[in-house]
């Protein structure tokens, strides 16, 4: 914390008997000390204003005085509930049922006279979902041993392929246990109770940290060839990452995914080092959709700057630095967001040049009324000259992203493939986020690595259809789930 000197009387005493010059010094001092405390004030107001409404911040660093939540978007005027056309998933009933049970009729409710022997004149049906009771099956292996009376050799039956052991639990109970830690993310001794719970069979953390790391490792040759399509074939490719703590260290859990495909990573830098190390931006043939992180421009490929961020940005800046091209933005962004759904309803590809250029000359125009109210900051002559950049106000940081980014805020206006915000890595990202709310964090960064492995293949399965635990069952059957578009190495 930089030091505030406040002169005393005797001090502003002094320099008045001094002269003029004295005087004039002790006053440069005092504007000098005001100006950081004005500049501290406001870096700690601006910090304080921020939620997860108006920045980055995720919603569970808002506590308990959150506002009630405004959304960006425009109001479509739709009832809430399903809209004509949906299928609904009512409970129907079902021609077979497994078992039917009969309620018959002993005597009349009325006179109490014996129906014994009368016909039904009819009969109402109600069904009921439920299970049955449930309790591990246990199947003994027994293979036979032969002396071959002719050459006396002793021969052994097979056993069934992955009988390994001579005591083991079954596949479908290793696709379980990794279910419910893995994708539900259910810490290890509460799964260890569920099971205890629901199948009188309590199984040991040892044996639930064995099936996922067996998970893990059969399925790295399906993520590293949805790592390689990602890399070599998506057109738009969207990045994320987010702290995690792994043995007490924070570290960062990266994301490369499309609405089809999930990637994730972990490294202990969250920049260029980490990205370096994944390798997936330094050979990246599409286009990288980011948050803007610096480290992010440090690659070649082209870029989309998510309009998400951008958009809680300047709802940040219009309450705390309101000024009028802020709001002329916003609306300008939405203005050809709307613009870019009526052309792809339309089955169009593009928007109009005309259209395109009338939008490029507004965004031009508010960016510059914008560099107009807010010129750079300088060092005045007589205060001491500080190392580095100079800081910017945040309207200015924005305008600047803005100016020298222009092609990537636009990006979604000059090639409808690629989306107006980032929701889809945010979304990919928020299951770290969930881990550490529902069961903390890694105590080792092989069961960070073990989490990268199983969540992607995980995520890109659901994302492709496929129920997850049948797609642990395809794991455990040696035969894992990968799309039919990726091409597994040879």
């Amino acid at each position: 914390m930089t030091n505030i000197h406040i002169p005393s009387h005797e001090e502003i005493r002094t320099a008045y008997q001094q002269g003029e010059g004295a005087v004039i010094i002790l006053f440069d001092q005092m504007a000098q000390n005001i100006l950081l405390l004005t500049e501290r004030i406001q870096s700690l107001e601006d910090r304080l204003a921020k939620d997860s409404h108006n920045s980055s911040k995720p919603p569970s660093s808002d506590g308990l005085n959150k506002r009630a939540p405004k959304s960006l978007r425009k109001r479509h005027g739709k009832k809430s509930g399903g809209q004509p056309g949906h299928q609904g998933t009512t409970l129907l009933a079902v021609s077979h049922p497994d078992r039917v049970e009969v309620h018959r009729i002993h005597q009349c409710k009325h006179c109490l006279a014996s129906l014994e022997g009368i016909t039904p004149e009819a009969v109402e049906k109600r069904q009921e979902f439920g299970l049955p009771s449930v309790r591990i099956e246990v199947t003994e292996h027994q293979a036979e041993i032969k002396r071959c009376p002719q050459c006396g050799a002793v021969t052994r039956a097979d056993f069934p392929e992955g009988i390994t052991q001579p005591v083991q639990y079954s596949p479908e109970i290793k696709a379980q246990v990794v279910y419910l830690n893995q994708y539900q993310m259910i810490p290890l001794e509460r799964v260890s109770e569920t099971l205890a719970e629901f199948y009188g069979q309590r199984v040991a953390e040892g044996t639930i940290v064995e099936a996922c790391q067996e998970v893990a490792e059969k399925v790295k040759p399906v993520n590293t060839a949805i790592k390689t399509h990602l890399t070599e074939q998506e057109a738009v490719v969207h990045f994320d990452e987010t702290g995690a703590q792994i043995d007490g260290k924070l570290n960062w859990l990266h994301s490369a995914s499309t609405e089809r495909l999930t990637f994730y990573a972990v490294h202990s830098k969250r920049g260029q080092p980490a990205m370096d190390a994944i390798n997936i931006l330094p050979k990246l043939h599409g286009r990288a959709m980011h948050d803007g992180w610096r480290s992010y421009f440090v690659y070649l490929c082209t870029h989309a700057l998510c309009n998400g961020h951008h958009l809680r940005e300047l709802k940040f800046l219009q309450e705390c630095y309101p000024q009028e091209w802020e709001t002329g933005l916003v609306n300008l962004l939405l203005e050809i967001k709307e613009a870019v759904e009526t052309a792809k309803l339309a089955q169009l590809s593009s928007l109009s040049p005309v259209q395109m250029r009338s939008f490029e000359e507004c965004y031009d125009a508010l960016i510059q009324q914008g560099f107009q109210a807010n010129p750079p900051l300088e060092n005045r002559g007589d205060q001491p000259k500080k190392r580095g950049r100079i800081k910017q106000s945040p309207p200015r940081n924005l305008l600047d992203r803005c100016r020298d980014h222009k092609d990537a805020v636009l990006a979604f206006m000059y090639d409808f493939k690629v989306p107006f915000d980032n929701n889809q890595a945010e979304r990919d990202i928020r299951m770290m986020k969930v881990k550490q709310k529902v069961s903390g964090c890694f105590r080792s960064s092989q069961g960070a690595e073990v989490f990268c492995q199983v969540r992607g293949y995980l995520s890109t399965a659901r994302k492709n259809g496929q129920q997850v635990l049948d797609a642990l069952r395809l794991v455990f059957a040696g035969k894992p789930y990968c799309p039919p578009f990726v091409s597994l190495p040879t």
